[in-house]
């Protein structure tokens, strides 16, 4: 019995960078056929570092559990090709700006009348329609138009310049809410018999990220919360993360202070807000003469929430991801590497991340023999009208 949900979908993945192979990785995860369709040099984030002997890790995060079909899209026969494939596909996933797909005649409209069961999702920054729609967009331009950036800077003392980007937040929140959409746009087609298109736009999932704010720009101006901010021990940083009163109890109790508990300054959550920056100054001073493992460790046994600062490096090695199976050990061709499994886990199926890295091109035969069943001989012929391509320069 195949234990793995998306056994037997099929996928078309037109998708480059980040926010699309990250949905079509998921779905790879979780049992899905996913071919993906590249140009004949291949998807950017092939040349993009960490490499390793000419493979870069970075591609293989995003793509290990995909077929390669690397074809000239704008020639007609390719066209005509992959529109035989959609008919035989479940999901079509494309990160384009609008128009280009229906330039070359693979958008939802066209592939519908062939395929009504076909699931069709559009990742774009800001949408397939309105002012913006066909701005390019990229997730650091998303985090500056959204607010996201502006709200991270208005919790910085100090400071008056956003913070630099270099982790792409709305590529992932983009390519998680799409992962989630199509899952539900199977589930419909069960139950109607018809697929759906979807328009995922980036912007607003990073604007439903921001719950409080959202709410906060819509009212009155009111004093901002406390954020939560590290605490300096001897040899780095702990977050501590007293949200609730019974977490301030714990941790009066835990730093050796169980009089804060009665002090009417910190009685309350209006009066801890009003005290707050002398609060953290006693944190930091008790902080100050014990390591972030001690603090950690003390902060733990009394039931407060907290961590030191790890880094990824520090994190990956932790026991506790090994224990739980957090991630998988792939070969790419030049060597193992750890990638995460998704961060959900079910009881009675399997999701995780598998271990093959496509070479580009390297499903070429593989995909048109078994899937529209081109013999031997039609597939050498695309390859000599250079309408498929492949890494060893065969075109």
């Amino acid at each position: 019995m195949n234990n793995e949900i998306l056994s037997g979908v099929r996928v078309l993945d037109f998708t480059t960078i980040v926010s699309g192979p990250y949905c079509t990785r998921l779905l790879a995860d979780l049992g899905a056929e996913v071919i993906k369709i590249e140009p004949p040099e291949g998807d950017f984030i092939r040349t993009q570092p960490p490499i390793r002997a000419g493979k870069s890790a970075y591609f293989a995060h995003l793509n290990c559990g995909k077929k390669s079909l690397a074809i000239d899209l704008r020639k007609a026969e390719a066209g005509e090709l992959i529109r035989e494939l959609a008919t035989k596909s479940d999901v079509v996933v494309e990160n384009s700006r609008p128009g280009v797909m229906a330039r070359l005649g693979l958008d939802y409209v066209t592939l519908e009348r062939l395929n009504p069961r076909l699931v069709y999702c559009s990742i774009s920054g800001f949408g397939q329609s309105g002012p913006w729609a066909t701005r390019s967009a990229y997730a650091p331009m998303l985090h500056a138009a959204s607010g996201f950036d502006l709200v991270n800077l208005g919790y910085q003392e100090g400071l008056e310049r956003p913070l630099n980007t270099g982790i792409y937040v709305g590529d992932v929140l983009g390519g998680t809410y799409a992962f989630g959409a199509i899952q539900s746009a199977l589930l419909g087609r069960e139950r109607t018999g018809r697929g759906d298109c979807i328009d995922l736009a980036m912007m607003d999932g990073l604007l439903g990220m921001l719950i409080y704010e959202f709410q906060e720009a819509q009212l009155p101006p009111a004093r901002r919360t406390n954020t939560f901010q590290p605490t300096r021990a001897k040899d780095g940083f702990v977050m501590i993360a007293a949200v609730k009163p019974n977490n301030y109890e714990a941790l009066a109790r835990a730093v050796g202070h169980p009089e804060w508990m009665d002090d009417p300054r910190f009685a309350t959550a209006k009066g801890r807000a009003a005290n707050w920056a002398w609060f953290m100054s006693k944190l930091d001073e008790w902080a100050s003469t014990r390591t972030m493992a001690e603090c950690e460790a003390i902060l733990t046994e009394g039931s407060v929430p907290c961590s030191r600062y790890y880094t990824v490096r520090e994190a990956l090695a932790h026991p506790h991801l090994a224990e739980r199976g957090s991630f998988e050990v792939i070969d790419d061709g030049a060597g193992p590497l750890k990638v995460p499994n998704p961060a959900f886990k079910f009881g009675n199926s399997t999701a995780q991340a598998r271990n093959y890295v496509p070479a580009l091109g390297g499903d070429n035969a593989a995909v048109l023999s078994s899937v529209l069943g081109y013999s031997a001989d039609r597939i050498a012929a695309l390859y000599e009208k250079q309408i498929l391509h492949d890494q060893n320069g065969r075109e």
